[in-house]
């Protein structure tokens, strides 16, 4: 299969952001945002404190501007028309009056701009001035989240790379299970099942796989026992032990695009409360598959899976959304959210996964990766959801 997204995609990207621009009335942008950059010229980078953006002027052709050590590595693999670079950061002359100089030469100024951020921001030690500081135009117009609205619906090559994850994250939550068992550490575990499950993945797709992130894991995230109360809980180097609810969390990342597979299972036993709640958690994921089709709005998803728990006397149990759309990002808009009223199009992926959460027991959530289709989903991810295959 095709392991990464072709230039002639990003062509067609670009010329998708340029009709943004005229609908939006500006001459040409200028963009910050990692991601977006990524999206949009297939280059993929560490961002640190050193400014670098895209920029497309007013005849359409696209730059990127670097840092130098970035540059050659622009070039190499950026699907641009123009590298331009300045020495370091912050340097004798700082690098917005590089960019300056680039936006003077390539007739920005005068025109109608429009802008994701007017500066360049970094928690790495960055400062430095905001374009409308040194750049003359006629107007500055805000382009936020008009990138972002581009990635809602995925492309074929795009569900190719997420479905691909899917696979790698089966197979390391796989061996995770197959690893987990009292008195052994999180730790031991995750990176037992993430090393075989890695290796495999490189020898399986080859030299052509570029992760663009993380390669094939599965872990707990500290969600172990009575931890996997708290929905975001950070690792702890527990210990396993007989009768402990856990959450888990398995991908892989295949040219930048990511999937999600959580479940729910516990080690050894299960109690009377933990598979009162595992079963209730189980019936809100299928409310949540039914409701999702497309013209629907994202928040009808969530009134139904709310409405779910209401009937079961457990709102008080819940603490999060149904889920999100996934893509480049982990989280992505939109939001299965009583305030998001997005309607669902065939193309866009989501991530499903209701969760209950009961102090002192444990936190009961699955989460499963769904193409929305012409007539309702498609499942990508596949690992069994049932109790008694996620006994360890």
């Amino acid at each position: 299969m095709l392991l990464t997204i072709p230039k002639s995609e990003f062509k067609e990207r670009q010329q998708k952001f340029f009709n943004k621009l005229f609908e939006e009335n500006c001459d040409g942008a200028i963009i910050f945002a990692v991601t977006d950059i990524f999206y949009l010229t297939g280059f993929h980078f560490h961002s640190t404190e050193r400014p670098m953006g895209v920029l497309v002027d007013p005849d359409h052709k696209v730059h990127l501007f670097v840092p130098a050590l970035e540059h050659n590595h622009a070039e190499e693999y950026a699907v641009i028309d123009h590298v331009h670079s300045y020495p370091e950061y912050p340097g004798i002359k700082h690098p917005m009056e590089y960019l300056k100089e680039v936006l003077q030469k390539f007739g920005f100024e005068g025109k109608t701009i429009g802008y994701d951020s007017l500066g360049y921001g970094s928690p790495m030690g960055y400062s430095g001035p905001s374009v409308d500081e040194f750049l003359e135009v006629k107007e500055f117009v805000s382009l936020k989240g008009v990138i972002e609205k581009l990635r809602f619906v995925k492309s074929e090559n795009e569900i190719e790379l997420i479905k691909e994850s899917c696979r790698w994250g089966n197979l390391a939550h796989r061996l995770l299970q197959k690893y987990t068992k009292a008195g052994l550490s999180e730790i031991e575990i995750t990176s037992k099942a993430s090393t075989e499950a890695t290796m495999a993945m490189i020898e399986t797709l080859g030299p052509n796989y570029k992760p663009h992130g993380r390669t094939a894991y599965a872990i707990f995230r500290g969600q172990i026992g009575p931890e996997s109360a708290f929905p975001h809980a950070v690792t702890q180097n527990v210990i396993m032990s007989k009768g402990d609810t856990l959450v888990t969390g398995a991908a892989a990342d295949v040219f930048g695009y990511h999937s999600e597979l959580e479940r729910t299972m516990f080690v050894e036993e299960v109690s009377k409360d933990q598979e009162k709640y595992f079963n209730q958690m189980y019936e809100a994921q299928d409310v949540a598959f039914s409701a999702i089709k497309p013209g629907a709005t994202y928040s009808s998803v969530e009134e139904k899976v709310q409405q779910y728990f209401k009937e079961e006397g457990i709102t008080h149990l819940t603490q999060h959304h149904t889920g999100h759309n996934i893509g480049l990002l982990g989280h992505e808009a939109p939001f299965f959210d009583l305030g998001d009223h997005t309607v669902m199009e065939p193309g866009m992926v989501v991530t499903v996964e209701p969760g209950i959460y009961v102090k002192g027991l444990g936190g009961f959530r699955h989460s499963d990766t769904v193409l929305i289709t012409e007539d309702g989903i498609e499942m990508l991810t596949y690992y069994p959801r049932d109790l008694n295959s996620l006994i360890c």
